[in-house]
């Protein structure tokens, strides 16, 4: 595998474990409000090689517990199998990171991976706003850790047009009884779309209502505003 960048520490990418965070470069979706848009919508190198992050990671032993594959996407590479199970050879916790609509590479990662992390944009029915022609498949991966034993996390970005309540109520439904919901503040900025540089965020009042909405559905929701 290839990486766009590394992150050598994190205290806040792993809940409850000190990780580094490897970037891996494509994504098969174009959130407008993606602040990592340079590595999805046309990698540059220089790249770092599979065995450099490895040396990295191995010198870097003492000091973090766990390993997090981010993206962009990175279930669009198919050598991401075979890479987390050198990571999991090596002792680290390892967290991946998806978007969800690649459940079969998903589940040939399940046996090396420790906790996963979906992101659930929005609902189904506003997916093609991201670039997805169809998001059904994002069901098959909600049952797949639903119905599974490895620790995960559903999660949305709460970016105002892209999720709005009666979206909450959908994704509710469709997550319904699911562990663990994190809600997420947007942050403006460096966005891939122009329109979401300075768009205001929801109030911190507005995501409570939204997580008051989401304790139907599932066991557990933490807010990060």
């Amino acid at each position: 595998m290839k990486f766009s960048g590394i992150q050598k520490t994190s205290l806040i990418d792993y809940p409850e474990k000190i990780a580094s965070v490897l970037f891996t470069p494509g994504c098969n979706l174009r959130c407008p409000y993606c602040y990592n848009w340079r590595i999805v919508v046309d990698p540059k190198p220089p790249f770092l090689n599979e065995e450099t992050a490895l040396q990295i990671l191995d010198e870097r032993r003492k000091y973090v517990d766990a390993v997090v594959v981010t993206g962009g996407e990175p279930t669009i590479h198919k050598e991401l199998p075979r890479f987390l199970k050198k990571l999991k050879e090596r002792s680290f916790a390892v967290k991946l990171d998806t978007n969800g609509l690649n459940p079969t590479v998903l589940e040939q990662c399940l046996p090396y991976v420790d906790y996963v992390a979906l992101d659930i944009k929005t609902s189904l029915e506003k997916y093609y706003l991201l670039g997805a022609k169809d998001a059904s498949v994002l069901l098959k991966t909600i049952e797949i850790l639903k119905s599974g034993k490895i620790e995960y996390e559903f999660r949305t970005t709460v970016v105002p047009k892209i999720v709005e309540e009666e979206d909450i109520i959908r994704m509710g439904a469709t997550v319904k009884g699911a562990k663990n919901y994190a809600l997420q503040q947007f942050i403006p900025g460096d966005t891939l779309s122009e329109g979401y540089m300075n768009l205001k965020p929801y109030s911190p009042d507005t995501i409570t209502r939204f997580a008051e909405i989401l304790r139907k559905y599932a066991e557990k929701v933490i807010l990060r505003v």
